[in-house]
């Protein structure tokens, strides 16, 4: 028995033909399709990137419980477990993150592994600039993509193509044996949407504006014509991911590798373009175009191919899923379960799960039934508390900082340490989910969550099944708190949340509009938030429209922003920034 996982990063189910009548050329996502089961409800649970992956390693939830970091010393690895059965695991990626501090457990749990350098401004080729190294993270590394695109003239150069090189080797030598499991794993199509000249022909559209393939995490706020080039950009790329696709297809078809090969091909998270007026992830809440899956499965066992599958089912079920495939358990602190039941019976008497917990660390706690999903927010402005509890004390990029540790406190074991206490961390999250208020949608009827529901029944439903699922995994008592859900009573209707926070979650949803739409061209929303400080009358202003960003330690996070900035990352509403810049316009010179 052989398995073959190819997972990509950033891939959106609505611009896939198996999913949607989309636009983009994509056929070989609709050949896999054709060869296998399509999973129409597929979720992600933990996010963004290593999250995800420390689920399909692990099969459980681990948002509830820290940020982005490495496997923990307690934590069970799926590879490794194979591994340690005699089952021969490789990992070819060009991911990154996994190189990272945060991601620094994950690649040496696998047999053997391959990397490839240059994605996402990856600290490659070393090219001294009058820049240096000034600048901010963002800065720095769009500086050093450019630098890394340099040594990439052709198609074949591309970190994806040498990738999917690397795993087309690996099969082409192993086809013979058995027992193994290659972990294909493409970095695109994340941003930036970095291709060459012949996918771009595919999507031939008039665009004089600036170069615009790597949109920033925030709300749009571009004109029409530039979302759209974003969009093809994006699309051109996800035609090279379709065209990698296609040769592990062929490279199966040539070997007849579907008699003894499971097949699974997924991605982490989606990518917002424009949907909802956002860009990309993380600081919004998680749209069903995030969180609402793409992934294909074949199986052969059971055969099941040109087949849709309706099952709840989510990333922490992967790692069970492989397993099980291999003839092994999972261990009893997976909270996954194997989806080869219903690779059969698609709609069946089989299911996977009643419900379904996704989020971000911080952020709103998330739970869909598969028709409803609720998006549940703190009642308080602080979002707190909120801890980290880990024994591997790294962020992304760093190492937790010396202040960050100097008040940690050892926590009692969870149920799925190992008996082990962790590091319990005062934590800050990248978005205060209070912002954007508590949401509820029904997907029957919107399926776009384009309208709130606001039904105490249907809350009051979610939110118990949301606290059955927290209990069920163990999440710690601040996470209770944040949320204002009782730990130790059912939830009741004093708890709802939706309707207390209904106007502030509807301005949060509203678009931005560009400076130009705002009295006097938005004189005063164009100069930083610092600057205008410093002048008491522009002060008082600010007192006087944004109490809460005054007072809190917000402004002093992104002083340097100006008020239309903070508006694209902090949900202000379209009328408070009409009234400040009239305001304004009163006592500055105009632009």
């Amino acid at each position: 028995m052989k398995a073959i996982v190819m997972m990509f990063d950033s891939l959106n189910r609505h611009m896939l033909p198996p999913y949607a009548d989309t636009f983009v050329d994509a056929p070989n996502f609709a050949r896999l399709a054709e060869k296998s089961v399509t999973f129409d409800n597929f979720y992600a649970g933990s996010m963004p990137c290593m999250p995800a992956r420390r689920e399909m390693h692990t099969g459980r939830y681990n948002f509830l419980h820290r940020s982005w970091g490495p496997l923990e010393p307690f934590d069970d690895s799926m590879p490794e477990m194979l591994g340690q059965a005699g089952i021969h695991t490789h990992l070819v990626s060009d991911h990154p993150h996994y190189w990272e501090d945060g991601g620094a457990t994950y690649h040496t749990r696998y047999t053997t592994w391959e990397f490839f350098r240059g994605q996402e401004g990856d600290p490659w080729k070393g090219v001294v600039t009058p820049a240096g190294s000034v600048g901010n993270v963002m800065t720095r590394m769009r500086r050093q993509d450019g630098i890394n695109r340099g040594y990439m003239p052709t198609e074949a150069e591309h970190p994806q193509t040498r990738t999917v090189d690397a795993g087309i080797e690996f099969i082409e030598t192993n086809r013979d044996a058995d027992r193994w499991m290659l972990q294909l794993e493409l970095f695109d199509p994340h941003e930036p949407f970095f291709t060459h000249d012949g996918y771009k022909a595919k999507y031939p559209h008039q665009y004089a504006g600036p170069e615009f393939d790597w949109p920033s995490y925030q709300k749009v706020a571009e004109p029409q014509e530039q979302v759209d080039h974003a969009r093809y950009e994006y699309a051109a790329l996800v035609s090279m991911c379709d065209k990698s696709l296609g040769r592990v297809l062929d490279a199966m078809d040539r070997h007849d590798l579907w008699k003894d090969t499971m097949l699974v091909v997924n991605t982490d998270h989606g990518f917002l373009l424009g949907e909802h007026g956002w860009w990309a992830k993380s600081v919004m809440p998680w749209f069903n175009e995030l969180v609402h899956l793409p992934m294909f499965v074949w199986d052969p066992r059971t055969e099941g191919r040109n087949s849709r599958c309706g099952a709840l089912a989510q990333t922490i079920d992967i790692a069970p899923s492989l397993l099980g495939f291999f003839g092994l358990e999972p261990t009893p602190d997976m909270q996954g379960r194997d989806f080869a039941p219903v690779l059969q019976d698609g709609n069946g008497e089989h299911s996977v799960h009643s419900g379904a917990l996704f989020g971000i660390h911080g952020g709103h706690v998330n739970v869909t039934d598969g028709r409803y999903v609720y998006m549940r927010a703190s009642p308080e402005s602080s979002n707190e508390p909120l801890e980290d509890f880990t024994l591997m004390p790294t962020h992304m990029r760093s190492r937790f900082s010396v202040s960050e540790l100097a008040d940690w406190q050892p926590a009692e074991p969870f149920s799925f340490t190992k008996g082990l206490r962790s590091m319990a961390v005062q934590a800050k999250s990248l978005m205060n989910p209070w912002t954007h208020g508590t949401l509820l949608f029904d997907l029957e009827s919107d399926p776009g969550q384009n309208m709130p529901l606001c039904d105490d029944g249907v809350e009051l439903r979610m939110l118990r099944l949301l606290a059955v699922l927290l209990h069920e995994s163990d999440a710690p008592a601040s996470q209770f708190m944040r949320l204002g859900i009782p730990r130790d009573s059912i939830p009741d209707t004093e708890h709802l949340l939706v309707r207390k926070q209904s106007a502030r979650a509807a301005e949060a949803l509203e678009p931005l509009a560009p400076l130009s739409d705002f009295p006097a061209g938005g004189t005063g929303l164009d100069i930083p938030i610092l600057k205008l400080r410093q002048d008491p009358r522009c002060e008082a202003i600010l007192i006087k429209h944004l109490p809460q960003l005054v007072s809190t330690e917000l402004i002093n996070i992104r002083a340097q922003l100006t008020l239309h900035q903070m508006a694209r990352v902090t949900p202000i509403a379209g009328s408070v920034l009409a009234l400040l810049a009239e305001d304004l316009t009163a006592l500055l010179p105009p632009n």
